[in-house]
């Protein structure tokens, strides 16, 4: 048993102060009491190691899109090249180029560097929809999941809770084409991809009970309009997520192929639910809006990769004024910080509407109704028992800073607010993923190998 005591806590109903929360050897918590001391505590378990106490203690947020091997490219897409409209597909075009470089080994090395980051800025799970799979050039590995074990092997590394999504990426658009040279790697057919899915589970056997996998259609011009029922049907009760209308380019390309907006298309031939998560949804009209925020699912939003890319501004006012749920993913991980995504999220509506604090309530701060809606929304995309500080919980927690400068004295939504809107990682002390303490004094607990490893990678990819 381990037991955290801290001064203030947000739990459920709100914020609490003296709460002390109880931990199992599973990683769940146990029990939580408040107005209360060490002294309160069974004798054995205070005076163990197993003790630690904080000063601000929130759940932690899962982050719920990622795109591992990207965190590599970070810095070198923002040149302009001879075409004046550079835009989204001129970036995806490098990325295929840059994927070709990459071997299992730097795969590894690469997720274990970006969970670490993700822990560090506040983060307990890593949602990875997962679609680089074969070598260069297209061909399989003799392992067909070879790349999704390196992903479980990183998250054995880092501590990390994981969420896997196994991609499915068939053709390179709506007419059905064949993948392009800078696509091949990531391709299958459906029979590919259950046989693919089915190694994937396997290779995440061997990690922690919190441990999930889902399915992951890339998005409607990579499938076709036959592929979502029977990939439905592999795993009906696990997390579904897949890309949607997030480019303009994409949207005019569905309506012209299929007769409808990607959003439009989706809600009349599909039974979205809460399983569903689609990731960006940037370009939507306000029936679409209303549509998806009525569904149940989850819209996965990455602030701060949808602004390097261009892709446009979720209507997260009108969204969420309709009880729509949102979860916060880092996505092409070129920066990974939590309290920048959502402050990047609330200053796009500001500054399309002209306002201020644009997604507060009267009950609620900005940063507080943000923070509850991405903790709620992150774990229902993941599939995982968090995002609250409650009995039978996955212990996913994240303290903060009391001693940094801008946070001390703080209290209830007022710390909240600060982290997000002046604050950074460093004001992160401590998380832990279901119960594994794997960020302590502000740094992972295994940095130093993870970070040498990243290294490595990096001095070889630059040489190339």
């Amino acid at each position: 048993m381990k037991i955290i005591h801290a001064a203030q806590a947000l739990l459920p109903d709100g914020w609490a102060e003296n709460v002390s929360v109880s931990i199992d050897d599973q990683g769940r918590i146990a029990a939580v009491h408040t107005a209360t001391t060490e002294s309160d505590d069974p004798a054995p378990i205070s005076n163990s190691r197993d003790t630690s106490h904080t000063a601000n203690l929130l759940p932690a947020v899962a982050n719920l899109h990622s795109h591992a091997f990207q965190r590599a490219m970070a810095g070198l897409t923002e040149k302009r090249g001879p075409n004046p409209n550079d835009t989204f597909w001129t970036w995806r075009e490098l990325m295929f180029r840059f994927l070709d470089r990459l071997t299992p080994d730097d795969v590894e090395a690469i997720a274990a560097f970006v969970q670490m980051e993700m822990l560090e800025a506040g983060y307990a799970c890593n949602v990875e929809f997962h679609y680089l799979h074969h070598q260069p050039g297209g061909h399989e590995y003799t392992d067909m999941a070879e790349l999704a074990s390196r992903v479980a092997a990183a998250s054995a590394s880092s501590g990390m809770g994981l969420t896997l999504l196994p991609v499915h990426y068939q053709y390179g658009g709506c007419d059905q084409r064949t993948l392009g040279p800078g696509q091949c790697r990531f391709g299958t057919d459906l029979a590919a991809y259950e046989r693919l899915w089915t190694a994937s589970r396997e290779a995440i056997s061997q990690l922690p009970a919190d441990t999930r996998i889902g399915v992951a259609p890339h998005s409607l011009r990579a499938v076709g309009q036959d592929s979502l029922a029977p990939l439905l049907q592999i795993a009906p009760d696990a997390p579904f997520h897949m890309h949607l209308a997030e480019q303009i380019a994409e949207v005019d390309e569905v309506q012209q192929a299929w007769g409808a907006r990607p959003v439009e298309w989706l809600m009349d031939n599909a039974a979205v639910n809460e399983r569903w998560c689609l990731i960006h949804c940037t370009q939507m009209l306000p029936h679409e809006t209303a549509a998806l925020a009525q569904s149940g699912a989850v819209a996965g939003l990455c602030p701060i990769t949808e602004s390097s890319l261009g892709d446009g501004i979720f209507d997260g006012v009108s969204y969420l004024s309709q009880n729509g749920r949102i979860g916060i993913g880092s996505d092409s991980n070129i920066r990974i910080s939590l309290s920048e995504e959502l402050r990047t999220l609330d200053y796009s509506q500001r500054l399309r509407d002209h306002s201020r604090a644009a997604l507060a309530t009267v009950e609620k701060s900005t940063a507080r109704r943000l923070y509850d809606e991405v903790l709620s929304g992150g774990a229902q995309a993941a599939g995982r028992q968090a995002g609250r500080i409650e009995v039978g919980q996955w212990a996913d927690l994240m303290a903060l800073d009391s001693q940094h400068p801008d946070l001390e004295g703080l209290v209830g939504d007022v710390l909240l607010d600060t982290f997000v809107f002046a604050g950074d990682d460093r004001m992160v002390t401590d998380v832990w993923s279901a119960g594994r303490h794997q960020v302590s004094d502000g740094q992972h607990i295994a940095r130093e190998a993870i970070v040498r490893r990243y290294r490595e990678v990096m001095q070889k990819l630059r040489r190339l």
